[in-house]
């Protein structure tokens, strides 16, 4: 049985129009078949653009470390060319860079060797005096800083102990090691002392203005919230001060690091200050020179990494 279908000439364009559809898909699909064909069949052309773009970071690498470098070393020979020039014109009483030299070789050959209580090498020397700032500074920080806190956040305290700071903070360290000596009955004592006293201002005033700096409205939502002084303390005074109490503290290390020389010059013992008066004393300006670089040196790398401690917490890091 047969059976026949009649479609209307309406019907028939339709038809026509998928068939057309149809065909030019048909062609559209093979001919980007043929472009894929022929792009993977193509040769690779070589990379410029990467080896131009290496070549300029190694352009920029070597010339970001010349620009670090090359500042830092021209100052160096600055200094040694202006020391060889005073040298000379002095006639030799000051030693000349190469003299300083060779000295500081034989010094820090063995700089850990005891002859006796008042000759010992000079990283015992170094050794005592960081002990001196370290007992120094650590009592300042555990007085100071509690201060700072109370001091920043009672206004009645603040108007209390502003004159005390005020009148006693530009007191010279110095002029208290007489009565450290007065009460202490010991050299080594009086110098922890001077350290104390002269650590704790910075420590003192960076903290409180910390305190003063939170913004009012974390010490709303305290008040709303109704904290204690111990949660107000840790939870928002804290994180909020703990970059300015870090500035105190390195501030203060600075300050301990240079009284420390001046006081154990006067006191005596064993420590940098006392190696250099002592090497005075026997005229070896050699080592009087060395010492002036072991206390530089030893100043910078407290400084340093003081430094890198405070830049570490920022205020955005610390509130997280």
């Amino acid at each position: 049985m047969v059976s026949a279908v009649f479609h209307s000439p309406l019907d028939a364009a339709p038809v026509a129009a998928q068939n057309a559809m149809n065909t030019v898909a048909a062609s559209t699909t093979s001919t980007s078949a043929r472009s894929q064909k022929a792009a993977t069949s193509a040769p690779k052309s070589p990379a410029a653009p990467t080896s131009v773009a290496t070549g300029r970071d190694w352009s920029a690498l070597s010339r970001s470390f010349w620009l670090a470098v090359l500042p830092p070393l021209c100052g160096l020979g600055l200094l040694v060319g202006l020391w060889a020039v005073v040298s000379t014109t002095t006639g030799g009483s000051i030693p000349s860079p190469k003299d300083t030299w060779l000295q500081a070789l034989e010094v820090f050959s063995n700089p850990f060797y005891r002859n006796g209580p008042n000759d010992q090498g000079v990283g015992w020397n170094v050794l005592m005096s960081l002990q001196r700032v370290a007992i120094g500074f650590g009592m300042a920080a555990l007085v100071g800083i509690p201060a700072g806190f109370v001091i920043g956040r009672f206004n009645f305290l603040s108007r209390m102990f502003n004159p005390l700071i005020s009148l006693l903070r530009p007191v010279s360290p110095l002029a208290w090691l007489p009565i450290g000596l007065l009460v202490f009955k010991g050299a080594n004592p009086a110098a922890i002392w001077t350290i104390f006293i002269c650590s704790i201002w910075p420590m003192i005033i960076n903290t409180a203005v910390g305190v003063q700096r939170v913004p009012q409205d974390y010490m709303n939502v305290a008040r709303v919230l109704n904290l204690s002084e111990w949660k107000i303390a840790t939870k928002i005074l804290f994180p909020a001060v703990l970059p300015y109490m870090l500035t105190g503290v390195r501030l203060a290390v600075g300050t301990a690091w240079l009284v420390i020389v001046a006081a154990e010059m006067l006191t005596g013992g064993v420590g940098i200050g006392f190696w250099v008066w002592d090497e005075w004393n026997n005229l070896n300006v050699k080592n009087i020179i060395i010492a002036i670089f072991v206390i530089g040196i030893v100043g910078l790398l407290l400084e340093f990494a003081l430094i890198k401690l405070a830049t570490a917490f920022t205020f955005e890091e610390v509130k997280a």
